[in-house]
Parts: C-alpha cells; sequence; structure tokens
C-alpha cells in the first residue's frame, strides 16, 4: 500500500538556491527529452531504418552521453532530477498513447516546478530529510512511517514554500473486529456536516470570509502592467489568500475526518455528482423572441456552487477513502440515486417532494417531526446497518438497504438529475 507524507521544508539561503537549480534542470530536462523525441520520431516516420524510435530508455541514455560535454552544469544537482523527468516524459507519452491524456508540452517556469529523487539516493531520520549534494534538511514535522519503505521524495514549491512529498510503502492494514460498536452517518452541506448521533458541525467557510480581501487583492492586479515586477507581487499577494482559504479547508476537513475514523467502526456518507451539482444552468431562450433568453437564476446558482465548492464534499470523501482503510474502518457510500433527506428515518415512508429550501419538515404518516440533513444522516446510518459491508468497506453488487420505502414518484435530491424510480413496497 503506498502512502505519501507531504511536509513543509525548512531551508536557508544556500538550500533554497540548490533546490531551485534542480527544478530548472528537472524542467530542462524534460523540454529538451520533449525535443529530441518530436524530432527523431519525425525522423523515423520518414525513414525507419534510419533511426529507432524514440523511447524513454533512450532518450535518458542521449541524455547521460551528451550532458558531460553539452550541459555540463547539470553535476551541480542530483542526477535523479533529469532522469526522473525523462521517465516523467516516457510516461506523459504512455498515456497519451492509451488515450488517458493530450500530446505532452512543454513544462514552463514557474508552474508546477518540482524535482524527484529516487530510492536509494535520500534517506530521512525524524525531522530531518538527506538530499545528494545538500545534505541534511530539516522538515517541519516528523516522518509518520519511520519503518516504512520508502520510494521517492518529491520537492516542489508551492506558494512560495518548498515542501517534501515522501512516498513510501506500507503493509496492507488487516480489518479491526467492531471497537466501538459505532456506526455513524454524515450528511454534508454547505453550512454544516450533521452525524447521526445529532452532532453539528459548521463548516469553516474560509472563502466567504476572505472574499472580501480576495476582492481587493484581485483589483489591484487587474491594474498592474502585464510583464511588471509590481504584477508578479500582487499575484503573488493573491495565490497567498488563495492558499489561506485553502489551508483552512483542508485543515478543518482533516480534522473532522481524523475524529470520525477514531471514534467510528462504519462510516456512511452520500456518493454525491459534485460536477453535476455546481455545474452552470443552461441559457433559456425565449420561444416568441429569437435571439432573447429568459431568466435562468444563473446568478443565484453561482452562489450555490461556491458555497458547495467551499464546504469540501469531494474533499471530504477522499480523506476519508484513504484514511478508513489505514485504521480499519468500513467506509459505506450510498447509492446517488438514494432519497436519504426525504424517507422518514421513524417509519420508512417517503415524501413525495422535498424542496431544497425546505429544512424542517414533517412526515404525513406517523407525524414525526424531522430535521432535514439529521435524517438524512440517521437514514445514512440505517443504509450502513442494514446492507452487508464487505472487509474494504464496499458494497457487494447485490446489496441492497432493508429500509421499507414508499410507492414511486420524482427525485428531489440536491445535485441529482430528476427521474423515475420504480420502488416496490
Amino acid at each position: 500500500m503506498h502512502r505519501t507524507h507531504k511536509v513543509a521544508l525548512d531551508l536557508n539561503n544556500v538550500q533554497a538556491g540548490y533546490m531551485a537549480r534542480a527544478v530548472g534542470t528537472s524542467r530542462f530536462a524534460y523540454n529538451w527529452a520533449l525535443a529530441w523525441w518530436n524530432d527523431v520520431y519525425r525522423q523515423w516516420r520518414v525513414d525507419p531504418t534510419s533511426c529507432d524510435r524514440p523511447n524513454e530508455a533512450r532518450a535518458r541514455l542521449h541524455l547521460n552521453m551528451s550532458k558531460a560535454e553539452d550541459f555540463p552544469w547539470m553535476s551541480q544537482v542530483t542526477k535523479c532530477a533529469p532522469q526522473e523527468a525523462i521517465r516523467d516524459l516516457g510516461r506523459a507519452f504512455s498515456n497519451f498513447f492509451e488515450g488517458r491524456a493530450g500530446y505532452p508540452k512543454h513544462h514552463k517556469k514557474g508552474a508546477r516546478d518540482s524535482f524527484r529523487v529516487s530510492s536509494g539516493f535520500f534517506a530521512v531520520d525524524g525531522n530531518r530529510l538527506r538530499l545528494p549534494h545538500v545534505g541534511w534538511l530539516r522538515l517541519r514535522e516528523r516522518f509518520r512511517w519511520p519503518d516504512a519503505k520508502l520510494l521517492s521524495v518529491t520537492i516542489a514549491q508551492h506558494r512560495g514554500r518548498w515542501f517534501a512529498a515522501i512516498a513510501c510503502d506500507l503493509p496492507e492494514p488487516t480489518p479491526r473486529e467492531l471497537a466501538t460498536g459505532r456506526v455513524v452517518g454524515v450528511d454534508v452541506g454547505t453550512g454544516e456536516y450533521v452525524t447521526s448521533d445529532g452532532e453539528h458541525l459548521p463548516t469553516p467557510r474560509a472563502y466567504e470570509s476572505a472574499l472580501r480581501r480576495l476582492g481587493r487583492a484581485q483589483q489591484a492586479l487587474a491594474r498592474k502592467v502585464k510583464g511588471s515586477k509590481n504584477r508578479c507581487k500582487a499575484q503573488a499577494t493573491v495565490n497567498r489568500l488563495h492558499g489561506e482559504v485553502v489551508d483552512a479547508r483542508v485543515n478543518w476537513l482533516h480534522q473532522t475526518t481524523t475524529r470520525l475514523v477514531g471514534s467510528s467502526d462504519v462510516i456512511a456518507i452520500e456518493d454525491l455528482n459534485i460536477k453535476g451539482m455546481t455545474a452552470k444552468p443552461e441559457p433559456k431562450p425565449d420561444p416568441n423572441r429569437p435571439g432573447v433568453f429568459l431568466p435562468n437564476r444563473a446568478k443565484a446558482k453561482s452562489g450555490l456552487n461556491k458555497a458547495i465548492l467551499d464546504a469540501g464534499f469531494g474533499e471530504f470523501r477522499r480523506q476519508l477513502e484513504y484514511k478508513c482503510p489505514d485504521r480499519g474502518v468500513s467506509l459505506v457510500v450510498a447509492d446517488r440515486w438514494y432519497p436519504s433527506s426525504r424517507i422518514c428515518s421513524m417509519c420508512g415512508v417517503k415524501a413525495k417532494r422535498l424542496p431544497l429550501h425546505v429544512r424542517h419538515w414533517a412526515c404525513e404518516a406517523c407525524g414525526t417531526s424531522h430535521h432535514r440533513d439529521l435524517n438524512a444522516a440517521i437514514n445514512l446510518k440505517n443504509y450502513a446497518v442494514s446492507s452487508t459491508v464487505s472487509v474494504c468497506g464496499e458494497f457487494p453488487a447485490t446489496g441492497s438497504p432493508s429500509i421499507t420505502l414508499g410507492e414511486s414518484s420524482q427525485l428531489c435530491e440536491a445535485g441529482t438529475e430528476h427521474q423515475t424510480v420504480h420502488e416496490h413496497v
């Protein structure tokens, strides 16, 4: 099982200068290999007998044969920087030929600057990292898995800071027996996350809090002359503010998911269609007036999209998906069309319609008053309890919740398409 620990580096000026040279060497090697690959491929297409078809191994060999004479400055940094860059180019071409990505492009300075050091050329000792040519570097926190097998370390610059992503190989965790017996359902929302135990977790709304400062910074950026140093400074300010928003959101999600995983044996969430939830509304042409469009509430939808993305639904699920197996916790993902908000958690009867703005509702069958999100969280818990969960925390293909539903109706859950679902009582 592969895991990566990303940690900030505490560098002095000499060490930071070495990182910048290594990043530049990696970028140059990638662009050089791409140009060489294109030239050799064109020659091979014209006359296949004149040369061999280019590949990643031949590109690395060609660079090793010519760098001592043509690029002697490459010896100032670790040899892994150019070699791993060409390996990345080989993977990029493999993805292109297999239809998973577009044709590789040249790397630009300042965009995802990074270089990688392979296994055997670096070492980790507590809160220290040793790299070739530069020696021991200080990490801002201790390495999480000191006994793990080290695979590689990627050094990258992000928002003016240097980070090390240490990849390692860990043994597969074994599923634990029920330690706490706690099964929890979590319903996510733009304002708060609600658990089936009745716990309300307000979201930080980091983007909304920083919106005024971001507006001023972006206004100042728009007034700067393109290509000037002042524009670079203004762009750095905007990037820093966006970084603070991301850090605040991710920190809250890490604290929330870690606490849930540490205190639960089974966690149930929804399979949300976030891409569909945040899609822009389509224009509505006026049938009576060609070229005129009817109101489609695009401004209101834009605000809702920002709130959904600010709440971090996708990141919440991603963190649970890798933290649950590490702790032996089962993660249950309810079906995308499961109407968790509309089912009465007391009697199991489903409401015919429940618009998104309705936060409290009463069951027509038993008269129980429900908080929309809390009721959804309880239904997710019931979904997990009534379903057969495998060792990996996944539902079998034939698994289905044993909750009695009402008659067929139109789904009106947030983020789902409207469709007719035929259910059996």
